[in-house]
Order: structure tokens, then sequence, then C-alpha cells
């Protein structure tokens, strides 16, 4: 593949990737303008509450590092430690994990597209990161062979 062809995907990647974040951000968002995002339910807080541990855990793990709007590896290395360890993107694991607790809270079709969005958002920031990440570390690919992308031991 030409540089020039390569280059082009890359800039495409990351715009999917801005795309990708305002799902997310906007799946959240419409939960909690249609006042779904929270419930009084125990299983929806427990699903809550421990995406939030895991969004925690996953950012201390990753360190100083910036966030970024769209996707661009930082340097530094390959995370492989904490949850990184089990699951290759936890905090889209969180964010997930959070919006579908959102449904368990108040079931009903409203709600489940906005955590379909929100998830949407996610699974094309994942893409995307990973295309930029196998191109930045070469080590990923094996990474990725034995860690499961979301779900540990499913998927």
């Amino acid at each position: 593949m030409g540089a020039g062809r390569q280059a082009g995907l890359r800039t495409g990647a990351k715009l999917l990737s801005v795309l990708g974040f305002l799902a997310m951000v906007a799946g959240l968002v419409a939960l909690a303008v249609t006042r779904t995002l929270l419930s009084a339910s125990v299983a929806a807080g427990i699903a809550q509450v421990a995406a939030v541990v895991l969004m925690a855990w996953a950012r201390l793990t990753f360190g100083r590092r910036s966030f970024h709007l769209r996707a661009d590896p930082t340097e530094g290395g390959l995370v492989t430690t904490g949850p990184y360890a089990a699951i290759r993107h936890p905090i889209y694991a969180a964010v997930t994990l959070f919006a579908w607790g959102s449904v368990i809270g108040t079931p009903s079709g409203r709600t489940a597209l906005c955590a379909s969005v929100a998830t949407l958002g996610a699974l094309a920031r994942i893409a995307c990161e990973e295309r930029l990440l196998v191109e930045r570390y070469p080590e990923y690919a094996e990474y990725a062979a034995r860690t499961k992308r979301l779900v540990p031991f499913v998927w």
C-alpha cells in the first residue's frame, strides 16, 4: 500500500474515531436528558458502579498519558497491565457497561436506543484505535491475539 493511501486511511480512522466519541457522548447525554441514566434499581447500580471502578482503574493504569478526542496512540509503550491484561479496551467497556446499566434500570426501547448509540460509538473508536495501534506498536498483534477486545473471556 502506498504512503499516500496509508496516510489517507489514518486520517479516515481518526475522523471516524471523533464521530465514535461524539456518538458515545450523545448516547450518554440522551440517557441523562431522558432521565434514564441513573435509576434506583440495585442491578443497574451494581453495573454502573462496576463501570466507574473499571474506568478509574483503567485511567490510573494508563498513567499520565492524555486523552485524545481523536484516536492517536501515545508514546510510551503498549499498556498491558491492570485491566488491560484482561481486555484491550477497558475504558470503552466501562462506557458501554454504564450505558447498558441504564437499560437494566429503565428498560425501554428509547433507553436501549441510547445505549446502542453509545455502544456503536465505542465500537467505532475501537476499530480506529486498533488499526492505529497495530501501526504504532508491532507487539500489538500478539497482545490482541491473547487478550479479548471488550468482554473478558468472550470478545
